[in-house]
């Protein structure tokens, strides 16, 4: 028997433990939470003070089962699910749980902590218990409830307004403001040219570049040269002022430092990921929480990362000093700084006692780790060594020149160039960026130039620019922005991401967010109805005020008070007032020269669709679905006019028969005399012609022609290949072909009395289709039965009554 029970939430996190506790800890696993709010109306209670109706998750019932059992043998509970407010509720709500079972009658409960799994960390978390937190538990039910209010208010008003199966959220819903924002920004933007003029000099045969920087006397802007004109005019002024030489005005010389990176917080982690390793947010909170849990290096299971959900850059000084000797180790002691570098975390709510995610061991090198894990575990296990290694380095060392030539009265050129002298970091670790346009730091040579010297110059490089629009969101600048402005937390970035993809509001274009149709409609109707809690400023003072529950500054009740009294109103005035029309947002595209009715584009239940007319016409109106690839806030009128263009007669097969494209419920096809065949991915119905629709023709035919195997029209029977195998018909009955026959040798007398012998097949509802007829007229019969002896019972019950009336009257008159 185990004196102690300890409970962790994942199975792999609870092999490693146990093998560090020994043989008076057993250890197990919640499977991660084991209650949740009940999944309909009424879960939460704003009328009694916002109290929670909670029920167990089934699919871990019986995790908690094997828990309240193995604690009936324990002496005391270890609570020890991860660091932070989720693992905290974890706790809490598997101690509710087990308090309603009266398991913990005469236990000591402990909760515990730690960041890392290793030995060390294990029983000193173990030595150094400490009580739950409420203050956690609060922010977290606060959460939990915000989320669900805000959820189970708004999701159902999508579903009558715009389109069932759609969602709204707290944090969701301004992650998807912010990406159909910088989306229109791209369609607002128009380019504008500008102009820049270069001079390529050289001394001693080296050549190199400078810009042009004044001109007659006037500082050159970005837009100093918007048109050629401007441009080749100054080209030949700078020409005949050079006359061949320019002078060297100025030399400056400097030594620039760039310091390392901080180790990386969830946030930085998910960034370089997707920058380095194209993995997205969710992909590397999986490896990494596999690389926390333990890996077996072959003496079994050893956790490899510190806790990976956390906004804190600090590193334990034990950390620190082991980081220091495998630099001085593996770099030299030129590259370990004369004192350790300390980072400070900026987030206002970052708990100094987690650490920044970094390796278990600094020693653990990942060359040594090859062989052991997989290849993706590997890359992500090598960027966060070379992370932590880097911080801790000294700075990157350049010798900076920057050289002013001047050209004639009034002109300057400038020419700048670096040389790294120190790598120092940068040999380990160098930190990616969004959107560079090119390397910074890049070696750029510069000859050796004194003031007053004359350089020749080669030519003047006059080039033609526009400006572009701001790109698109990467999930790396979007985790970026979300940080930035205080939306979400480390540990949601992931899961909001993945709910924007899976609701299908945004869509990926190499890599980078695009938003849908839908996404755009439910986004400009909570933007317009719902201004409030889709501001940017307002969901982070909410992050922040929850940050204030979880340190005890504030009570959660009074925070979902102002919160909900406000919006609950928002939503029945707006359940009321905005008509599905409004909701749907059409947009006018013109007016249909045919029939002279207007042409509108908006998103209906089923999707985008074009319509010719309105409800209130005499004419009922048309409609058409746009195709893929097409945008409604892009679609121009002629474009939306061929979506009517439907069917399209195609002309006729070589046998006679018309042939013609069109849509219908299962796609697209092209139908040849009374027959149909499906285009192909690549076809498209607007375009297809003749020679292409016949080629599918045949392959139909063809695919048809060996679908049968038998066929006797007189009788209405075949022999076909089907999805699950041959099978005989009679066009009311599928029968499958018997395993140990051939079904080409089949007899129709054979296959007569097979189909014969075969059960109906089966209604709707999964009943015999005679047999329910059978059925129902058996029930009619015994209801007519019932009622029947139901008189008989009446009646005699009424004659018995009649009876001993009669009995008493006799017996009082004697």
């Amino acid at each position: 028997m185990s004196k102690n029970l300890v409970i962790v939430e994942s199975p792999a996190k609870a092999r490693t433990i146990e093998k560090y506790l020994g043989k008076d800890f057993k250890v197990l696993a919640s499977y991660g939470h084991v209650r949740d709010l009940v999944p309909k109306e009424g879960a939460v209670s704003p009328d009694q003070d916002f109290a929670m109706r909670y029920e167990v998750i089934e699919r871990n019932k019986k995790h908690v089962d094997a828990i309240d059992k193995a604690l009936k043998k324990a002496d005391a509970l270890y609570l020890a699910p991860d660091p932070d407010r989720e693992g905290e509720a974890i706790a809490w709500h598997l101690l509710e749980l087990l308090k309603e079972r009266g398991s913990l009658d005469g236990k000591q409960v402990h909760r515990v902590v730690f960041h890392e799994i290793t030995k060390g960390a294990i029983k000193n978390a173990i030595e150094n218990p400490r009580s739950m937190s409420g203050e956690l538990v609060n922010a977290q039910q606060a959460r939990r409830a915000l989320d669900y209010l805000v959820g189970f208010n708004l999701s159902p008003l999508l579903w009558k307004k715009i389109q069932r199966g759609l969602s709204a959220g707290r944090v969701q819903s301004p992650a998807l403001r912010m990406i159909v924002e910088r989306e229109r920004e791209i369609e607002a933007f128009e380019p504008q040219e500008y102009w820049s003029i270069e001079a390529e000099a050289a001394k001693d045969a080296q050549a190199f570049q400078a810009k042009l920087t004044r001109y007659r006397g006037e500082k050159v802007e970005q837009f100093s040269f918007t048109n050629g004109d401007q441009a080749h005019e100054a080209e030949a002024h700078l020409k005949q002022s050079a006359n061949g030489e320019l002078r060297v005005a100025k030399v400056e010389k400097k030594q620039r430092r760039r310091n390392p990176a901080p180790p990386f917080t969830t946030s930085t982690l998910q960034q370089e990921a997707s920058r380095k390793l194209g993995f997205g947010a969710q992909r590397t909170m999986r490896l990494a929480q596999s690389l926390y849990e333990g890996i077996d290096l072959g003496e079994g299971a050893v956790g490899l990362i510190t806790y990976m959900r956390t906004d804190s850059v600090a590193l334990a000084t034990e950390a620190v000093n082991e980081i220091r000797s495998v630099i001085d180790e593996r770099y030299g002691s030129n590259n370990v700084p004369d004192a350790p570098r300390s980072y400070r975390t900026k987030s206002k709510n970052a708990q100094e006692a987690h650490e920044a995610i970094r390796p278990t061991s600094a020693a653990r090198h990942p060359d040594a780790l090859k062989g052991r894990l997989d290849h993706d575990q590997f890359r992500l296990y090598e960027l966060i060594w070379k992370r932590t290694v880097a911080c801790q380095m000294v700075p990157a060392l350049f010798n900076t020149v920057g050289v002013d030539l001047a050209c004639g009265e009034g002109n300057q050129f400038r020419a700048t160039g670096s040389q790294l002298v120190e790598p120092g970091f940068i040999a380990v670790y160098q930190e990616g960026r969004d959107d560079a346009k090119g390397d910074d730091d890049a070696d750029k040579l510069l000859p050796p130039l004194e003031e007053g010297e004359m350089v020749a110059l080669k030519q003047l490089i006059t080039d033609q620019h526009f400006t572009e629009p701001p790109p698109r969101f990467t999930e790396a600048s979007l985790v970026k922005a979300l940080e930035e402005y205080g939306i979400g937390r480390p540990s949601t970035y992931a899961s909001i991401i993945s709910t924007l993809q899976n609701r299908e509001y945004v869509e990926m274009d190499r890599k980078r967010f695009q938003p849908t149709d839908v996404g755009r409609v439910v986004n400009d109707f909570l933007t317009k109805h719902f201004t409030r809690y889709v501001d940017y400023d307002f969901t982070a003072r909410l992050e922040d005020e929850l940050d204030a529950v979880s340190r005890g500054e504030k009570d959660w009740v009074p925070l979902m008070r102002e919160f909900w009294t406000p919006f609950r109103e928002r939503v029945e005035d707006k359940e009321k007032t905005v008509t599905r029309e409004e909701a749907v947002q059409a947009r006018e595209l013109g007016t249909d020269p045919k029939s002279g009715r207007p042409v509108t584009v908006r998103f209906g239940r089923f999707g985008p669709f074009v319509q010719i007319g309105t409800k209130d016409d005499e004419e009922k109106p048309k409609f058409a679905g746009l195709r893929p690839g097409q945008k409604m806030d892009e679609i121009e009128l002629d474009e939306a006019l061929a979506l009517f263009n439907l069917p399209r007669d195609l002309g006729e097969t070589p046998d006679g028969e018309p042939v013609q494209a069109n849509i219908g419920p299962y796609g697209p096809y092209v139908k040849f005399g009374r027959k149909f065949a499906s285009l192909g991915e690549d076809d498209d119905v607007y375009t297809i012609e003749l020679p292409r629709a016949l080629e599918i023709i045949e392959e139909k035919k063809k695919a048809d022609a060996n679908r049968i195997i038998q066929d006797f029209p007189d009788e209405g029977i075949r022999v076909l290949n089907g999805r699950f195998g041959p099978y005989m018909t009679d066009g009311n009955k599928n029968v499958s072909v018997p395993k140990d026959r051939d079904p080409k040798d089949l007899t129709l007398p054979e296959i007569r009395e097979m189909i014969a012998n075969a059960p109906e097949r089966k209604g709707r509802f999964g009943r015999r289709k005679k047999a329910g007829k059978k059925s129902a007229a058996k029930k009619a019969s015994k209801k007519a039965a019932k009622k029947k002896t139901g008189k008989k019972k009446a009646a005699k019950k009424k004659a018995a009554k009649k009876k001993k009336k009669a009995g008493k009257k006799k017996s009082a008159a004697s």
